[in-house]
């Protein structure tokens, strides 16, 4: 599952426990994914809170978030959660396998509107090159109609995931779904 010890469901006791129940409630299972976390029970407590906020949040789309996911997974080679981020954009958000497959290979085809996509585009930019995103970028977003709070909550996310992909990768998180 994890190089390191993880808590497994019928094991948890206090924090990992109400943190996993939540998560069993919400997804109908504990991933593998979720479990890594469990090895330092406030920082599961603390990324569950986080997920179930870009998943509600309030002027972006769950679909955003999953794409940011995918598109910053695939530049970090992160097996699970391309996989993971693939089958929640076809399952969950309506897009087909050709629509991931065209974002993957051209992000501008993403089917998000375009404060989305430019947010979207910003976050990929930054995560491959965080020194050569111009000031203009987010001036630029600014003019789209992005909110400060929209273009700070994409930009985390995305270097959310690149530490995610680092955990999982380097821990050898098996794909459980």
């Amino acid at each position: 599952m994890s190089l390191l010890h993880t808590v497994a469901p019928e094991h948890a006791q206090g924090t990992v426990a109400e943190t996993y129940e939540a998560v069993n409630q919400a997804v109908g299972m504990v991933p593998n994914a979720i479990r890594m976390y469990s090895t330092n029970p406030r920082i599961l407590k603390s990324r569950w809170q986080e997920i179930g906020y870009f998943m509600q949040h309030p002027t972006l789309s769950a679909a955003l978030f999953a794409c940011i996911r995918l598109l910053v997974s695939v530049g970090e080679r992160c097996d699970y959660c391309v996989t993971l981020n693939t089958g929640m954009l076809i399952n969950r958000f309506g897009w087909s396998p050709e629509q991931v497959r065209a974002a993957k290979e051209n992000p501008e085809q993403a089917p998000l509107n375009d404060k989305e996509k430019a947010l979207l585009l910003l976050v990929l930019r930054a995560v491959r090159d965080s020194n050569g995103v111009p000031a203009q970028a987010v001036a630029s977003l600014r003019d789209a109609g992005c909110t400060d709070l929209e273009i700070f909550d994409a930009l985390y996310h995305g270097a959310q995931q690149v530490a995610g992909d680092i955990m999982l990768n380097t821990l050898k998180v098996e794909i459980d779904f």
